[in-house]
């Protein structure tokens, strides 16, 4: 048997902080197969850890405190010593490398076998950046985007924060997304659109706030952008463009390389957003209260080819504006500063 098997679904409560401003929960932590489990007391999982990527930030002290790597905010705080020696012996285990190397250990090599015997296979590759994608918890991807909007800055410069403008898109982010977990970043060059990033950033050409009379365009390209972010994993579309390798040794180190970075950085600069279905557009703007006939004639000044957004429109209530007339002139001068 296995240290890992041995341990396998061994359960205990818990602390868990999922970023250092937050308040302390109490979760039910579990190990399982190559993971460790926080969950909530009613049973919803609440983050995924990669068990070889845990690191413990206070070795030798009690409570133990781990997070799901090295320099990122999640942590977990463990005062049960039969989980604890669990995790240390699982740790142990597969940091030695040893005769019993474990599940996770051994689907690596496996994967790597698979590979070097039927390299045209496409599954295999797509199978591992997926699972390794489901693995890596919400800590570690918002550092993964951090990193990746750093290699943005150095191709667009820094995000626009000219201060008054800053203060009228946190009212139109709080708008749109309330639910807080998304952040906007205006860009001054390069970009043609938006994108996302993992850990819940969305990225806007200067141009968007520049170029339109009304913050309602600008909507709906954010509406637009939080389709397609719904639609794929942002981590995966990370690892698909880095190559297998970089999902294997973030799947084993809980690292990635800033070259892989770099090169998805440039490419998501350069590519232009793929379009969403109109039914996914106007259900999200009725959601919103959005219209998207400003949105809608903004992309095809005839109107021809956005009929469908057009009508919906007529059916959507807008009973107040995203942001007053004040903030969006304000937020159009945001790279001003």
């Amino acid at each position: 048997m296995t240290v890992l098997a041995k341990y396998q679904r061994l359960e205990a409560e818990g602390l868990w902080r999922p970023e250092p401003e937050a308040q302390r929960r109490d979760v039910i932590v579990s190990i399982g197969d190559a993971t460790l489990t926080i969950a909530s007391a009613n049973g919803s999982a609440l983050s995924h850890w990669s068990l070889p990527a845990i690191f413990r930030t206070n070795p030798g002290h009690m409570p133990a405190v781990y997070a799901p790597g090295e320099d990122t905010p999640e942590t977990l705080e463990l005062a049960d010593t039969e989980i604890v020696d669990a995790i240390e012996a699982v740790l142990k285990s597969i940091q030695s490398g040893g005769s019993h190397p474990g599940r996770l250990r051994s689907l690596t090599i496996g994967a790597v076998l698979v590979v070097a015997l039927a390299g045209a296979a496409i599954w295999l590759p797509q199978a591992i950046t997926r699972y390794t994608a489901s693995l890596v918890p919400e800590g570690a991807r918002t550092e993964i985007g951090a990193r990746l909007r750093e290699e943005i800055r150095k191709l667009t410069g820094a995000p626009c924060a000219e201060s008054a403008g800053l203060r009228a898109l946190e009212k139109l982010q709080s708008r749109l997304f309330p639910e807080g977990r998304t952040t906007l970043v205006v860009i001054p060059s390069a970009l043609a659109e938006t994108t996302h990033l993992p850990g819940g950033t969305i990225l806007i050409s200067h141009r968007l706030v520049e170029d339109h009379e009304t913050p309602d365009v600008l909507a709906g390209y954010l509406l637009a952008e939080d389709i397609r972010r719904s639609g794929a994993d942002p981590l995966e579309r990370v690892l698909s463009d880095a190559g297998l390798g970089a999902a294997l040794q973030l799947l084993t180190t809980g690292r990635i390389d800033d070259e892989a970075l770099r090169r998805h950085a440039e490419k998501l600069v350069a590519a232009a957003p793929i379009p969403v279905p109109d039914t996914a557009l106007v259900t999200k703007m009725k959601t919103a209260g959005v219209s998207g006939q400003p949105y809608a004639y903004a992309i095809d000044l005839t109107g021809e080819g956005q009929t469908p957004l057009i009508e919906a429109s007529k059916e959507i209530t807008q009973t107040l504006p995203l942001i007053g007339d004040g903030d969006w002139l304000a937020l159009q001068r945001i790279c001003e500063g």
